[in-house]
């Protein structure tokens, strides 16, 4: 039976668009295949990791008919990415194997029962349904995903928190030392819902979704989030836990606030965190009026001074960062201008763009 019939191009898309989250070596070793289920023309491609679940529905020739197995979903990748992207492909079953043509090319690959695979189990009182723009997600998700932290004993770190109120929907991640906030208007009323999704899940929507206007709804559950775009069903466990109040971390009323262009602020960090150690990615950043100065040194005993000419009248004031902190968030904005509120050289900072309040971003200092 052929399964299915199209182009190189075309089957290849529908299967990256699911094989992020296949795991090459797994103790199920079913769980390296992607299901393959095929009702009349529509083709359904399904992968899982037992956490999360993608699918995607295509539209495939072949022959009539309902068909269902699994095959290895890196190896059938592999395989098509060295053929034309032009050139017809088809995958066909024969007793327990699937047979891959293209050309005069021709894979005989091993399949495993599609009744073998493990589905998630969905949850049965997902909440309301509302959405947002694609575009409006990748770039919420672009503006905080890198304050994530990276295997916290703190699991409920390592992932973004979603709060879905009223008709807003805000986005938090936050390491212990840095904190970023973004937030988005939302097409309809809901109330208050508030979930951890895992790092995992995060990375893997940033690489899915695309730059367009069409819509991605979105639902959660108690343990569950489901998240639905362009011919692709998404679902996922969230992390268990409490995140920390992101209001109280946020500062208010700091009164020393410098406004300046963004693009040269990240270009003297990026100078002078050339001669921070590695371990130790201090910079002292020395604000008077008219001036901010930014200087680091090492063990070597090198040293870096950058100036920059800045419009300001507040306190003078020596406060230590991480670099790195300063330069991910810079260079997760697009704004020409980044306002900077300082208190004094013990307490946190807060970026944010000038008249938006949809984004901050809150850095501790460091001692140097």
């Amino acid at each position: 039976m052929i399964v299915f019939k199209s182009t190189q191009d075309k089957v290849l898309a529908a299967l990256q668009s699911v094989a992020g989250i296949v795991e090459r070596r797994h103790t199920l070793p079913i769980l390296a295949n992607v299901l393959v289920r095929k009702t009349g023309g529509q083709v359904q491609l399904t992968t899982s990791d037992l956490e999360i679940q993608i699918r995607t529905t295509v539209e495939l020739g072949g022959d009539e008919g309902n068909f269902a197995t699994t095959v290895g979903a890196r190896k059938l990748i592999d395989i098509l990415r060295t053929m034309p992207a032009d050139q017809s492909v088809s995958l066909e079953s024969s007793a327990a194997k699937l047979i891959l043509k293209g050309g005069k090319s021709k894979f005989t690959m091993q399949s495993l029962p599609a009744e073998d695979f493990p589905l998630v189990q969905e949850s049965a009182n997902f909440g309301p349904v509302f959405s947002v723009p694609q575009k409006t997600l990748k770039s919420l998700l672009a503006q905080v995903s890198f304050a994530m932290a990276v295997h916290d004993i703190r699991y409920y770190l390592n992932g973004i928190l979603f709060v879905a109120e009223g008709n807003k929907l805000s986005l938090v991640a936050t390491d212990g030392h840095r904190l970023a906030f973004a937030s988005a208007t939302l097409d309809v009323e809901v109330p208050k819902q508030e979930v951890i999704l895992p790092r995992k899940t995060v990375l893997e929507l940033q690489r899915l979704l695309s730059d367009k206007d069409g819509a991605i709804e979105m639902q959660f559950a108690g343990n569950q989030a489901r998240f639905r775009f362009e011919g692709m069903e998404f679902v996922t466990k969230l992390v268990e836990g409490k995140f920390p109040d992101y209001n109280r971390v946020i500062p208010r009323n700091h009164h020393n606030i410098i406004v300046l262009g963004r693009a040269p602020l990240l270009a003297s960090l990026q100078r002078t965190a050339i001669m921070t150690s590695e371990k130790f990615k201090g910079v002292r950043l020395n604000v008077e009026p008219g001036m901010l100065r930014v200087a680091s040194n090492n063990a070597e005993q090198e040293e870096a001074v950058d100036e920059l000419d800045i419009d300001y009248g507040g306190d003078a004031i020596e406060i230590g960062f991480n670099v790195t902190y300063l330069i991910d968030a810079l260079q997760n904005m697009s704004q020409d201008m980044v306002r900077i509120e300082l208190s004094d050289g013990n307490s946190s900072a807060l970026l944010t763009i000038p008249d938006n309040e949809h984004f901050k971003y809150v850095v501790m200092p460091m001692r140097i």
